[in-house]
């Protein structure tokens, strides 16, 4: 890590123009993210005659990726929502020359004293699971609820009718299985027809989706305080159900659809999220979402497996998720389209 750190104390150095003799120490990556390498380090400076320090994260783009997405969007997310009290760590450098470190890359603040919990354990937040819940959904309330454009969201992304915004992401995501699937799909097909065939109705407004929004996304303390929402890389206008479905997914949550996040009961989640975003929650549209969400996670996963059977990728989280995620959400719309079947009989 001896030339990455000098590589980013140079970059930082040209970028500071108050500081001098930078110093980096402590480089090390952060594993587990499929889209962004991500490394935390720690900086030290002169600035005005006084030694300055901080831990900092730098998150840039792989050789190859789980998907396909784009660092300026999650890095004005963060821009967008810092300064609304949203936990979000603060954004400090955007850099899409190659010069510094081979590939676009993007610095930001370090959450210190905190942890991320995987969606994979049956009991990960423990005792914190019912503080941790009111705040998970209450934060995708706020996110669902903010003006896209009086906190500046809309004007980096990609513009969107409300009429359009199912549309647009089943194509996106079907598109993605087309390119990718290594064996017939005959569930996500048959998921993908159901969709296309029962649209949902439009939002009554457009909303910042933020697209990844789930356990194992967000940091929290030891007091079961939220301190950090995390991997923007997705977000997007569109419609505030599409989170709400992915965040509510049952692969998030150990199997288990009436604690959805591993945190509260299902009922005060979207209770909670409501009341957050003073968004009433259409309960025939939400269902359409949550058919779409294994669909999105599907397509994905074949994704994951592509990369890493190619040897484009070799990290063990493509082959996981191409395995057991897969598996998880095939049986997730069997399952569900046949609930939905006998809805329509009756």
């Amino acid at each position: 890590m001896d030339e990455l750190s000098s590589r980013i104390a140079a970059y930082l150095e040209a970028k500071m123009q108050v500081a001098s003799n930078v110093e980096v120490s402590g480089v090390s990556r952060i594993h587990g993210g499929a889209s962004r390498e991500t490394y935390r380090f720690h900086a030290a400076w002169d600035e005005g005659g006084t030694k300055k320090e901080r831990a900092l994260i730098l998150r840039r783009d792989p050789e190859a990726s789980l998907i396909e997405t784009e660092r300026d969007l999650e890095y004005n997310a963060y821009k967008a929502f810092h300064p609304t009290g949203l936990p979000v760590p603060e954004p400090l450098f955007l850099e899409t020359e190659t010069k510094w470190l081979d590939r676009p890359f993007f610095v930001m603040e370090q959450i210190m004293d905190s942890q991320a919990a995987s969606p994979f354990s049956p009991d990960p937040f423990g005792e914190l699971k019912d503080k941790l819940g009111d705040q998970f959904w209450r934060y995708l309330g706020q996110i669902s609820g903010a003006d896209p454009d009086a906190i500046g969201f809309s004007a980096s992304m990609e513009p969107v009718k409300p009429e359009e915004c199912w549309k647009r992401e089943l194509d996106k995501w079907e598109q993605v299985i087309d390119e990718d699937e290594l064996t017939p799909q005959p569930i996500a097909r048959a998921a993908i027809r159901w969709l296309r065939q029962n649209p949902p109705p439009p939002p009554k407004k457009l909303a910042v989706v933020h697209g990844d929004y789930r356990t194992g996304n967000f940091m929290f303390n030891g007091a079961g305080e939220i301190t950090a929402i995390l991997d923007w890389e997705m977000c997007h206008l569109g419609d505030p159900l599409e989170d709400l479905a992915w965040a509510a997914d049952p692969l998030w949550a150990f199997g288990n659809r009436e604690r959805p996040a591993g945190l509260i009961d299902r009922e005060e989640a979207l209770r909670i999220w409501q009341e957050a975003s003073g968004v009433t929650l259409d309960r025939e549209a939400f269902k359409w979402w949550e058919v779409f969400a294994a669909v999105k996670g599907l397509a994905i996963w074949i994704s994951a497996g592509k990369e890493y059977q190619s040897g484009s990728n070799r990290d063990p989280v493509l082959a996981f998720s191409s395995w057991y995620c897969t598996d998880v959400h095939n049986r997730l719309l069997v399952a569900r389209m046949a609930e939905l079947r006998e809805e329509a009989r009756k």
